[in-house]
């Protein structure tokens, strides 16, 4: 049983289409005037440190490629982990 059926077993539950129909009503019947909220964008310190985590993973992803190959070429034991 849907957590939905216990809160109300006699109302069925809407089909994904009416959803997002009746979401779009919603977002739709807002006043205009009113002002959306957006999330502050970040830092410029918090992008360069997410672009050097992002670097050095993929550094560590094209140096663990490159291990591979050669080991794959030298043709090293197979069981090796």
């Amino acid at each position: 049983m849907r957590l939905n059926d216990r809160i109300n077993p006699l109302k069925p539950r809407k089909s994904a289409p009416q959803r997002l129909v009746k979401s779009l009503e919603d977002v739709l019947s807002k006043p205009a005037g009113r002002k959306v909220k957006l999330p502050r964008p970040p830092s410029n310190q918090a992008v360069r440190a997410g672009l050097l985590a992002l670097a050095g993973a993929m550094g560590a992803t094209a140096g663990s490629a490159g291990v591979s190959s050669l080991r794959r070429r030298a043709g090293g034991p197979k069981g090796d982990a």
